[in-house]
């Protein structure tokens, strides 16, 4: 069925996205793999290429789109690659820049906008805490007025871009006593005295991606580094949660989708019994069910690109959106994996290091049982 969500300058914009892939990131894989991140090179690239300033305005250094399917369109065709690149690049252009450009004043804007744009200023965002999990109103990380500035102490963990970061958006507690409501958002220089990153974690899969655990020990800051009214991150963060987790769906999606064309080609290239795997009944069973929950759930996702686009997704089909595509993509991958028999558990396969890379979809940007939470309150329960 044809996609009818972009036009001819969104598929432009898709095939300057591949042709920087193919000629810039794609020969690099194996480098980032072991480098266990993405390095300066690639986002210096990224950003000379205007794909990190989708977000930013054209006075600090960006496109500023205006319709979010370019957002997606490049999400896709990060996603046909591997997880690690929308990931790494939608916390920093995506997730992360949004904040920067609708919470801050100009002074800030000035100062952080046109690197990020550049990628010379890499972002991250420190929301997760050990032990906290999805559970963001119950952080534990502070920051103490002092004097004229902010003093920040707590940790964060499973932090995407953190051990590259040169800004951390940190979430943190300045009004103990509301609880929820007494949670700000600080832009910290990762150059800060008392701010370090504690390990480059060892993940099950994304072996590209620096996932890290920061510590922020006396780090301090001054209410010039404060990103929005003080006593309102926890707000914030909810009304920019369905963007990533529209970004989170997207990625799931177009990953999925690119590994099972690539399953279906080698259904009709190996050959056992005598004959292409592809030609016994119960394989072509099986494709036809895997494309079909692709292509049915691809629907729903473009009305929700569609929906944010107009800005009107709300929360719970963001939700809805994230965690359906998540269980899909987990789905299809491990018949796929199937399908490759042997070679499937080969990590010299793709399929194998897409099984891996998917596993934490299912986790990441709220778990699938949040999600559902959100939906059933939705529904009166």
């Amino acid at each position: 069925m044809k996609r009818e969500i972009y036009d001819e300058d969104h598929e432009a914009f898709r095939a300057s996205v591949r042709q920087f892939l193919d000629r810039e990131v794609t020969p690099q894989l194996e480098t980032y793999a072991a480098n266990h991140g993405l390095d300066r090179d690639f986002w210096l690239a990224a950003g000379k290429q205007g794909f990190l300033g989708l977000e930013i305005p054209e006075e600090y250094g960006g496109s500023e789109a205006g319709d979010y399917r370019f957002n997606a369109v490049l999400t896709e065709e990060l996603a046909k690659v591997n997880m690690t690149l929308p990931s790494c690049v939608g916390i920093h252009a995506d997730i992360t820049v949004p904040y920067l450009v609708h919470l801050t004043n100009d002074e800030q804007k000035a100062r952080w906008l046109p690197g990020a744009a550049t990628g010379e200023i890499v972002t991250a965002i420190g929301m997760t805490e050990p032990g906290g999990g999805s559970d963001l109103a119950n952080l534990k990380t502070t920051a103490v007025r002092d004097g004229d500035g902010w003093v920040i102490n707590g940790s964060k963990t499973f932090i995407t871009n953190g051990g590259s970061a040169d800004l951390v958006l940190v979430a943190a507690r300045t009004s103990p006593e509301k609880k929820a409501k007494g949670i700000s958002l600080f832009a910290v220089d990762t150059t800060l005295e008392g701010f370090s990153v504690g390990r480059v974690l060892d993940k099950v899969g994304q072996d590209e991606s620096d996932t890290a655990e920061l510590a922020f020990e006396n780090v301090r800051v001054s209410d010039d580094d404060l990103v929005g009214p003080l006593d309102t991150g926890f707000i914030s963060m909810m009304q920019f949660l369905p963007q990533e987790r529209l970004g989170s769906a997207i990625t799931n999606l177009a990953h999925a989708k690119q590994i099972l064309v690539e399953t279906v080609q080698y259904a009709k290239d190996r050959q056992a019994f005598g004959q292409p795997i592809g030609s016994f009944q119960n394989t072509q069973f099986l494709l036809a069910d895997l494309v079909t929950r692709i292509d049915v759930t691809e629907a729903f996702v473009d009305q929700c690109v569609i929906a944010h686009t107009k800005k009107e997704l709300t929360p719970v089909d963001a939700a809805k959106a994230k965690w359906w595509t998540s269980q899909v993509q987990n789905d299809v991958l491990d018949h796929c994996v199937q399908v490759h028999g042997g070679y499937g558990y080969m990590n010299e396969y793709r399929v194998a290091r897409a099984w891996r890379d998917a596993r934490v979809t299912k986790i990441w940007a709220g778990s699938n049982e949040i999600m559902k939470m959100l939906i059933g309150r939705d529904l009166g329960l």
